[in-house]
């Protein structure tokens, strides 16, 4: 079994990138936007605990300043839980991360988004 940890350098930028794009939205008011950027972060370091549970802190926060119940219970445990399944590298791959999706279902992959896991030279599926 192998043990992930921190994003590679490879893929660390393009998931900076959908942090700032996330960022820039927000402040701008464009919530729709800046959640599609906080989904594919959360697809681009799901495998990564630190990444991840960062990811779903955002997403927590976003529940809280939208007010969505919803949002907010649905986050608690990915929070608290995400981490943990991407260290034993146990990651419903292409989930987008929402408490409107299932916590453990994968979701196909945008093309976009593969074609960063295929440049970088990263494995969408943990070994």
């Amino acid at each position: 079994m192998k043990l992930y940890t921190s994003l590679p350098k490879e893929l660390k930028p393009f998931y900076e990138i959908e942090l700032e794009k996330y960022r820039t939205e927000y402040t701008d008011g464009n919530l729709k936007a800046a959640w599609h950027h906080l989904e594919r972060a959360h697809i681009l370091g799901q495998k990564y605990p630190f990444a991840h549970t960062f990811v779903h802190w955002k997403m927590l926060q976003f529940g809280f300043a939208i007010k969505s119940v919803k949002e907010i219970v649905g986050q608690i445990p990915r929070f608290l839980f995400g981490g943990v399944k991407s260290f034993v590298g146990k990651v419903p791959v292409g989930n987008p991360g929402g408490a409107n999706v299932p916590p453990l279902k994968p979701f196909p992959l945008e093309k976009e988004l593969q074609d960063i896991f295929i440049k970088t030279d990263i494995s969408t599926v943990p070994a």
